[in-house]
């Protein structure tokens, strides 16, 4: 009966989810019943998770006027424009990045239920179902900080969080648990897996202890456990501290020169992707903001290299933005995977936070060795505190892009009075054919907190919203 269950249950799981992220049966196999299948299983490349619920709630994108004047009012535009006016519950109606994100946790949770009733060696038993728990753990933290408030460690208790699913039930309809339990599920997960983890797993697709670490520093950076944060980072920095030297790279000719795939990035830590490997074939439609333009300067790599600021096709001219023109096939940029360079902004931030405002900006200036091409590549260190962290958050959004990173960022330095945000959006630059105005989103708004899709809550009705809009129904 465990045989047929389990091919039962991944054929289901394959149906509910896209082919091109889910083939779950193994190539000349029809039965998973040894260690090394579960193992095999954890391996799934091409994750994709969507950002198009909220990418335009950052200040780092932006729009086409031509995709908002005149044009009737979608997430994407009611996001832009930060209007609180509309439920956005009826609006959302399914999301992919919901439903893939739990699709994911169900295949973990196959393999973390059945992988010891296999046949098999009990040291890969082991191996694949602490895998699986350390990506479990990930999936519910990406999850909890889109549909969640950001954890504050005064109210996370009774915050309204996610459902956690901690077994593989495809009918299960269970209750919402606080952003505090969600949490405490996630360093459960991480605390479990990381004595099984290996350094250097079978394939990319396996998670290293170096990720491991560095999704156990990012977890503790963001409940504010700065200590533990610290250490996490520098243990993953342990097993990989390479930086990807972008200067070197400009002055062999940049991507149209010498092609960069996946494999050739020494700092990548996590192969996921926001759509699909290929997504940077359709960035033009990736635009940052005047703001983060500006913020990059004339002399990063990161800019210099990957953007288009002259586009008459694909911008609006005189805006001040740019958009990502870089092919996927030519340089593979990290976007909602991990990589060295976000543990050393940890741990760059942990230091900040922990006033020692030096050993701050000196890891800070060892990454801007690799990504200044010119001019002041070592920052000075500031006078305080408050300084030196804005330092780190100006660095974070240079070098975690187009993802979810800023999104995240926003909502957790906005429950801290000291680092909270408004994000003012001065809007249309070009055109004058409308009026101009001001947009503005406040640190507290609900628009930070993603409503879960129609689809979810109508299906299970435990679920509720964590804001105060209506639903349709």
């Amino acid at each position: 009966m465990k045989k047929i269950y389990l091919i039962l249950s991944l054929m289901m799981l394959s149906a509910s989810s896209c082919e091109d992220y889910t083939d779950v049966t193994p190539k000349g196999s029809l039965v998973i019943e040894t260690a090394d299948q579960f193992l095999e299983l954890v391996s799934l490349p091409g994750r994709g998770y969507p950002i198009n619920n909220f990418q335009y709630l950052s200040d780092d994108q932006w729009m086409r006027e031509a995709n908002v004047i005149g044009r009737t009012p979608n997430i994407d535009i009611i996001n832009f424009t930060f209007d609180e006016s509309v439920d956005r519950v009826s609006l959302m109606t399914g999301s992919s990045f919901y439903n893939q994100a739990y699709t994911y946790i169900n295949r973990w949770n196959t393999i973390i239920s059945l992988v010891d009733d296999s046949k098999g060696d009990g040291n890969t038993k082991r191996l694949a179902k602490a895998e699986a728990k350390i990506y479990r753990a990930y999936d519910h933290f990406l999850l909890v900080n889109t549909y969640a408030k950001g954890y504050d460690p005064q109210t996370a208790g009774t915050d309204g969080g996610i459902c956690i699913m901690d077994k593989f039930d495809l009918e299960a309809q269970p209750s919402k648990s606080t952003v505090a339990q969600v949490y405490d599920f996630i360093q459960k997960d991480i605390e479990e897996a990381l004595p099984y983890l290996q350094e250097k797993p079978a394939d990319v697709y396996h998670p290293s202890l170096a990720f491991a670490y560095a999704f156990k520093a990012k977890v503790h950076l963001f409940k504010r456990e700065i200590a533990q944060a610290q250490a996490a980072a520098e243990k993953s920095l342990s097993y990989n501290n390479q930086i990807f030297d972008l200067v070197a790279y400009n002055a062999q000719g940049g991507p149209t020169a010498v092609a960069v795939p996946a494999a050739n990035n020494v700092e990548v830590l996590s192969y996921m992707y926001m759509t699909g490997y290929n997504e940077m074939n359709f960035a033009q439609s990736y635009i940052i903001s005047p703001e983060l333009r500006t913020l990059f300067g004339t002399n990063d790599a990161r800019f210099n290299l990957f953007f288009n600021s002259s586009s008459t096709t694909n911008l609006d001219q005189g805006s001040n933005t740019a958009y990502w023109a870089t092919q996927y096939t030519r340089f593979f940029y990290p976007t909602v995977g991990m990589k060295t360079t976000e543990v050393y902004l940890i741990l760059a931030e942990c230091y900040a936070r922990d006033n020692k405002l030096n050993e701050a900006v000196t890891v800070l200036n060892t990454l801007r060795a690799k990504r200044i091409l010119s001019g002041t590549v070592n920052l000075t260190v500031p006078s305080t505190r408050k300084e030196t962290m804005e330092l780190v958050i100006n660095e974070r959004r240079k070098e975690l892009l187009l993802g979810f990173n800023r999104f995240f960022d926003l909502k957790r330095l906005n429950t801290e009075t000291e680092f909270a945000k408004t994000v003012t959006r001065l809007f249309p630059l070009v055109n004058k054919t409308v009026p101009q105005k001001t947009y503005t989103l406040q640190p507290n708004s609900r628009l930070y907190i993603i409503p879960f899709p129609l689809s979810a809550l109508q299906k299970n009705p435990k679920l509720t919203l964590n804001t105060d809009e209506k639903l349709p129904f």
